[in-house]
């Protein structure tokens, strides 16, 4: 009786370890992926595809300003947490990589933007005189024979942006950018390549969830494409003597690609880069003369050169874009798909006669 009493003991205690083993491995299995997006823009896309299945976190909340950014320990701490960071790419985020190495990052870096088209700016450091005017005809056949995807799903979500972060901008802060254009979001069909990518990253670093995050890209994608198609039809019926207007700073170069657009920027390519008297000369000389129907200016900077050059011009106010964030939640650009709907019906509305 004593030689069996331990045996059965010892199985007890074996089958107590095994359910303990799968208990625990369930729960891990059912632990959201964390993820960190560099931006609320890509915090958006990010979100759309990962659902439920994943723990998002992004860095530059709503209306904040990723190009003087200064990242806090706390971001630090959440990146260290981490298991997946999003990043735009195409030099955009210049302080990251001081933040990834001071926070021990080990995990999955995803790059948004691998596999687009950079648009390259006309002419780096002044940023004042880029025409795309004579690159588009009326018609407006933009092909993307590259990101055909025919799927017919709905796609509901709930949209919270749970961004605390009030940081500061400091000024002197010069983030230069090269060649490239890093706004490259500001195109729905590149944001059809941001999803993709974003959607292979997560399944890549959560294999179990890959076909929900595939799936999701799928909806969001047709909903992406149908909004593009939608678009390109409001603009080109509007004369092409007619689409130029203003903006606070170089963001909108492939927006005004896709739609046949030309867009004067009062800065250059960062909000950072102030311009000179002359320069601010030179664009209210530009939009007499080009007679430029509308300025704008955008949720993520000062106003005043935007509003100084309405009044030299008498050009209308054309009211504010979202350029390089979201808005806060309840306001017109809370999603990416929200904004671009309300950046378009505010550009339409102004350069119609």
């Amino acid at each position: 009786m004593r030689s069996i009493l331990p045996a059965r003991r010892r199985a007890l205690l074996a089958m107590a370890g095994v359910c303990l083993s799968a208990v625990l491995g369930t729960a891990q299995a059912a632990e959201p992926l964390k993820v960190v997006a560099s931006f609320s823009i890509l915090g958006d896309i990010v979100r759309e595809v990962g659902g439920a299945d994943i723990s998002l976190t992004t860095l530059v909340g709503p209306d904040g300003d990723a190009h003087g950014y200064e990242p806090t320990p706390s971001d630090a701490k959440k990146l260290a947490d981490a298991r997946v960071l999003v990043v735009n790419g195409l030099d955009f985020e210049t302080w990251l990589p001081k933040l990834t190495k001071a926070s021990g990052f080990a995990g999955q870096t995803v790059t948004a933007s691998k596999g687009v088209t950079p648009r390259k700016f006309a002419g780096h450091g002044d940023g004042h005189d880029h025409d795309h005017k004579d690159d588009h005809k009326d018609d407006h056949k933009h092909g993307h024979d590259d990101h055909d995807h025919d799927h017919d799903h709905d796609h509901d979500h709930d949209h919270d942006h749970d961004h605390d972060h009030d940081h500061d901008h400091k000024p002197g802060h010069h983030h230069h950018h090269g060649d490239a254009d890093p706004h490259a979001w500001q195109s729905l069909a590149n944001g059809v390549i941001y999803a993709r990518n974003v959607a292979e990253g997560l399944a890549a670093a959560d294999p179990a969830h890959a076909q929900a995050y595939r799936q999701r890209a799928d909806a969001y994608i047709a909903k992406l494409q149908t909004l593009d198609a939608s678009l390109r039809k409001t603009f080109a019926a509007i004369g092409a003597d007619r689409r130029k207007v203003v903006t606070s700073h170089d963001a909108f170069g492939y927006f005004g690609d896709a739609y046949g657009v030309t867009f004067i920027p009062a800065m250059g390519v960062s909000t950072d880069a102030e311009p000179s008297a002359r320069e601010v000369a030179a664009i209210i000389e530009q939009v007499r003369r080009d007679k430029v129907p509308a300025v704008f200016v955008e949720n993520i900077s000062s106003p005043k050169l935007v509003q100084q050059i309405a009044r030299e011009t008498g050009a209308k106010v054309g009211g504010t874009l979202y350029s390089d964030a979201l808005s806060k939640p309840g306001q017109p650009g809370a999603t990416y798909l929200e904004m671009f709907e309300w950046n378009a019906r505010q550009l339409a509305a102004a350069l119609q006669p």
